[in-house]
């Protein structure tokens, strides 16, 4: 059964993430913009952004180890009808209450959710396919995630601008009930692990052994690990930021078409993370870790133009496609490099680690998005009319990081 990349099983996981992710990417494209609209400041947009994040750190620790102690289909199902409860909550709050204190909460859940159900989706790869086809499986993985990050906000766009809210949190209900319902009929081979004690216990053991595994077995892995913590600092968090900053109230496209235009573009940064994983799964044999600090410079450098269409260009439009383009570049090689790496991690890892590892992994990670969305909704507030330089010192910095990774993986 495992020597196929598509089973059964691994096909109902990939469909489940296919309807899961769209409602994911749906509701979190709609709420961040509902509040960007309401209130038009980047400030209040990047803090509120870092908060939501911070629940996604906490839990992905807790997230692996689930992973590894439980039935990884269980945790799948439990939390996506969660996640349709709290949309059917907010929904009924959404006119009774404070928007923006609402709108933090819902997203700290949210994000939270995504931090414990990650780690399992990753850890279910090595049970249901053979080594041979881990870049592949990731690719596919990653590619149902792009697929549902590009439709999810151009549909979301289209709807926000034409409807409002109110229809896309109806949407993204069926999605998660959908998905939960699907997933029930996943078998994934699943060993019970003994529990030793209680859940803090047990959290504080689990973690432990990660970080020995990955200091004294694996220290190549720890390095990665900062490697993703700059990125996430200066990169990631940079294009979370600016985005709907830039494209809903610095270039004067007009509210409706400003909202539109916005949704395409987070649309077409997912078709480049689609087309990344594509391209990731055709070259996987030429795609080795060794190679990671190549995808990274290249994914640095397309935030050049960005920077220069800002300081140069007075057209908003002009300024819009060239974002756009360099949006879609850069999601493609950052999900050559995160294949790449999540590839090596699962080649490497024990399988009564991989859900703990990996959860470290993303909570290390992680742990500088809050940081870097805070640092920049400020920055881009305190250099309003120069936002192009923030811009260009996150290509700057971003170069840098792509050097000291060569650095990292060359040797392995």
């Amino acid at each position: 059964m495992k020597q196929k990349l598509f089973s059964r099983d691994f096909t109902l996981v990939v469909i489940g993430q296919v309807i899961s992710l769209f409602g994911n990417a749906a509701i979190r494209f709609a709420l961040p913009l509902y509040l960007l609209n309401q209130t038009g400041s980047s400030a209040l947009y990047g803090t509120v952004m870092a908060c939501a994040f911070i629940p996604s750190v906490l839990l992905s620790p807790v997230g692996g180890m689930i992973a590894d102690r439980v039935n990884k289909r269980n945790v799948m199902v439990v939390l996506d009808f969660f996640t349709a409860g709290v949309i059917l909550v907010f929904s009924l709050l959404m006119d009774r209450t404070n928007i923006v204190l609402l709108i933090t909460i819902v997203l700290m859940i949210l994000y939270g959710i995504a931090g414990a159900y990650q780690p399992s989706v990753q850890a279910s790869i090595p049970a249901l396919v053979s080594q041979e086809h881990f870049m592949a499986a990731n690719s596919v993985i990653n590619m149902v995630s792009s697929f549902s990050s590009l439709t999810g906000p151009v549909l979301g766009g289209i709807l926000y601008s034409a409807y409002g809210l109110e229809p896309i949190l109806l949407v993204c209900m069926v999605c998660f009930v959908l998905s939960a319902v699907m997933e029930i009929f996943i078998h994934i081979p699943f060993e019970r692990q003994i529990a030793g004690g209680g859940i803090l216990r047990m959290v504080k053991a689990d973690f432990t052994e990660s970080i020995r595994f990955i200091r004294r077995e694996k220290p190549v892995i720890g390095k990665g690990m900062f490697v993703v913590c700059g990125l996430n600092l200066f990169l990631s968090a940079m294009i979370i930021v600016a985005v709907p900053y830039l494209i809903t109230e610095v270039l004067r496209l007009g509210a409706s078409q400003a909202n539109r235009l916005y949704g395409f573009a987070e649309g077409a940064m997912a078709a480049g993370g689609l087309a990344g994983g594509i391209c990731a799964g055709i070259f996987a044999r030429k795609l080795p870790v060794q190679r990671s600090a190549v995808t990274l410079g290249a994914c640095a450098v397309c935030i050049f133009p960005m920077g220069l269409s800002l300081m140069l260009s007075s057209s908003g439009i002009v300024c819009f496609a060239v974002i756009t383009v360099c949006c879609f570049a850069v999601m493609l090689f950052s999900t050559v490099f995160t294949v790449q790496v999540m590839s090596f991690i699962q080649a490497e890892v024990p399988q009564n680690l991989i859900g703990k590892v990996i959860a470290v992994i993303m909570t290390v990670g992680m742990c500088a998005q809050p940081l870097g969305n805070a640092l920049y909704g400020v920055l881009f507030e305190v250099c309003a009319g120069f936002e192009y330089a923030v811009v260009l010192f996150s290509g700057v910095v971003s170069l840098g990081i792509a050097a000291g990774t060569g650095r990292v993986f060359r040797d392995l």
